[in-house]
């Protein structure tokens, strides 16, 4: 049986992380649109154009989502990584929010508790996967496992020494386990969409720099987000090797530039609709029986 990744439209595949190469985000435009309608200059206030075009999609993607749920054949899992400000929070709120909230779940993981320490690194995350039917959206994932801890050791969970950071391929190791577990939930039924919301430094700059020339957003503000600023190049590192070692045909990686925010929202809407539509899915058959009994309850309705 071939494990097959996410099927999605033409032009969305040009942001995939191409499985086995290795992977150069100064390759992959932050700044890229898919047309100029989508930049905000000069304070042009272009707000609602952009508004219309991501109703459309979340439209389509609700009439998508319907047809996920009433199939029950499949579950989609988006787990969604980016640096500080990338948008991951504002992506979740306007691309999901015409989703049946029955049918989609969200989870942020903040950082592990003791419990969690004491199992596998992955045992938090298979917990709350989707069910078939299901969209469960990870809003950071175990990619943390292999991102923040690999440029702050110290914050590893305390692992016995034979299997700990220290010994020789532990972060391969742990790359191959991710690699594995996904290939296993492919091969179950989950549908993986892997989105990396790629932002420049300098946009994280004017991001970080606007939440303190406001006092309404200064709620958003955190001192972590500048000392964090700080490893901006070793983040960077870490997400080429982990791009490069996990981005597979069964579950790629999506590169997408989110230094404008509405391009960002778009192509994630674009991205999880096409990936459910490229699942041919369709509405249940029923036995002649089975209309039978749906004929009755009409007439008895009717009837009241």
């Amino acid at each position: 049986m071939r494990v097959k990744g996410p099927t999605v439209r033409k032009y969305l595949k040009k942001y995939i992380a191409a499985p086995e190469h290795r992977i150069r985000l100064k390759d992959f435009n932050s700044d890229d649109v898919l047309h100029d309608s989508m930049i905000v200059k000069n304070g042009e206030d272009i707000k609602d154009t952009l508004e219309n075009l991501l109703a459309k999609d979340r439209t389509a993607l609700a009439r998508a989502q319907e047809l996920l749920a009433a199939s029950r054949k499949h579950s989609i899992l988006i787990v969604l990584q980016g640096m500080d400000t990338a948008g991951k929070d504002g992506t979740i709120q306007h691309v999901m929010s015409g989703l049946n909230p029955q049918g989609c779940e969200v989870h942020s993981f903040k950082v592990p508790t003791s419990e969690d320490h004491a199992h596998d690194f992955l045992w938090r995350y298979e917990k709350v996967l989707p069910e078939r039917g299901m969209i469960g959206i990870f809003n950071r994932s175990y990619y943390e496992d292999v991102l923040v801890v690999h440029v702050h050791p110290d914050r590893i969970e305390d692992l016995p020494e034979s299997i700990g950071p220290n010994t020789k391929g532990f972060w391969e190791g742990r790359y191959r386990d991710i690699n594995a577990f996904e290939k296993h939930l492919v091969r179950n039924g989950t549908v993986i969409l892997k989105i990396f919301l790629h932002i420049s430094r300098d946009e994280q700059k004017r991001r970080l720099l606007a939440r303190l020339e406001n006092e309404e957003k200064y709620w958003k503000f955190s001192y972590s987000d500048i000392a964090e600023r700080q490893y901006w190049g070793e983040y960077i590192a870490a997400y080429e090797e982990m791009l490069s070692a996990t981005s597979t045909e069964y579950a790629p990686w999506f590169i997408v530039p989110a230094d404008h925010k509405w391009m960002a929202r778009t192509v994630v809407a674009e991205l999880i609709t096409s990936a459910i539509e490229g699942l041919r899915l369709s509405y249940p058959k029923f036995s002649p029986d089975q209309i039978q009994h749906f004929t009755a309850a009409k007439e008895t309705l009717e009837k009241e």
